[in-house]
């Protein structure tokens, strides 16, 4: 790790040269090969922009696993957005949910058909838009449980009376649990979020490390954050400790923003859900509450789903596999329609819509083997 002294750095060629060897020697130890999952699509994009993996010893893999939030939306949930936006409802959500594929077509779809849609950065300016309107205003909220804070803050102060909220917001823990319990799992450790761990806190991982004695690192995004957190987790699957690791002090806490949790566990329940493509996750959706009904738009209108599905037509969703490359079972170029009928111009699975996607970022970055910036 680099000296305290030693000025502080996170992008620097020769600190994170030294780290590779550190972890090559620490894999030559355990001497066989192992996997590893990350679940944040954040640490797979920096992976693959700075050519982490070509840092990696070969028998280090590091797989990415369900940590996109645009990703995981299930169909139904997508549907649910086109049916209020075909009801004439005015919607308005973050611009990577538009091109998501639901059971009959996307949100972008619905926009070109006539659908009212507002893309916007942040739920603040859709409660500004529905200030300035007349209209009905549905937020489609998409994201983890770092995002799902902000909407709760929100709900929590007043909004207008004309604003409402469609939950598709995931709780990434419970996501997790389903992996580590999924039959010939290989993963020997997971590597954690640091941002929603700077919600939740490390210690929201020790009961999962205690049903499934597996380790977990909490690290940051920066390439010298990411090597370190993989020493640290590889030399805890070495000397077989499992605990919790935090590699993030700089900004995670065992308890975590308190503050913030109160209002996320006050405006929501965690509920059971299917995640796109993996399965049916205990708890690992995010819904509002009885006592926020008033904002809840599944509460304020009847959300005509059947219209939809009755006339759907065939799709290529079929034979996209973002299930098995969110569950890591998979990876994106075993993919068929990988850079060829699935590109990001024209999607065809989700994982391939969001920038955090598998497939968008091995498709913008060059995936498993090839280099990307220089550090």
């Amino acid at each position: 790790m680099p000296d305290a002294t030693e000025r502080l750095e996170f992008r620097n060629r020769d600190q994170a040269l030294r780290l590779s060897e550190r972890l090559a020697q620490v894999v030559a130890r355990i001497g066989r090969p192992l996997a590893v999952m990350h679940v944040c699509g954040t640490h797979e994009q920096a992976i693959a922009r700075f050519g982490l993996r070509g840092l990696l010893p070969a028998d280090l893999d590091v797989v990415m696993g369900p940590g996109c939030p645009v990703c995981v939306t299930d169909q139904p949930e997508v549907d649910e957005g086109v049916a209020l936006v075909r009801q004439g409802v005015r919607l308005a959500t973050y611009a990577d949910m538009l091109r998501v594929p639901g059971t009959a077509g996307s949100l972008a779809d619905a926009r070109a058909a006539g659908g009212k849609i507002d893309v916007v950065y942040s739920i603040v300016q859709a409660v500004e838009l529905a200030r300035r309107s007349t209209e009905e205003i549905v937020f489609f909220a998409t994201g983890f449980e770092t995002t799902a804070v902000t909407t709760a803050a929100v709900l929590s102060g007043p909004v207008p009376p004309n604003f409402s909220v469609l939950s598709a917001h995931k709780y990434i823990p419970p996501a997790m649990e389903i992996i580590a319990e999924t039959p010939g799992c290989r993963m020997e450790g997971f590597l954690a979020a640091g941002h929603a761990a700077t919600i939740t806190g490390w210690g929201v991982f020790e009961p999962f490390v205690a049903r499934h004695k597996l380790p977990v690192v909490v690290a940051g995004f920066e390439p010298l954050d990411i090597l370190a957190g993989l020493i640290a987790l590889c030399e805890a699957i070495l000397a077989g400790r499992q605990e919790v690791i935090n590699c993030f002090p700089r900004c995670v806490s065992r308890d975590g923003n308190r503050v913030a949790l109160d209002a996320l566990w006050r405006v929501f329940r965690p509920i059971g859900g299917r995640w796109r493509g993996i399965a049916h996750v205990p708890d690992g959706n995010l819904r509002l509450r009885d006592t926020f009904s008033h904002v809840d738009a599944r509460s304020r209108f009847t959300i005509d789903l059947a219209s939809l599905w009755e006339f759907a037509p065939p799709s290529l969703t079929a034979a996209c596999i973002c299930g098995d490359i969110l569950a890591g079972r998979l990876t994106p170029v075993d993919c068929a329609l990988f850079g060829n009928r699935c590109t990001p111009s024209d999607p065809v699975g989700a994982c391939m819509v969001s920038t955090e996607g598998s497939c968008r970022i091995w498709h913008d970055y060059g995936g498993r083997n090839r280099s990307g910036e220089t550090l």
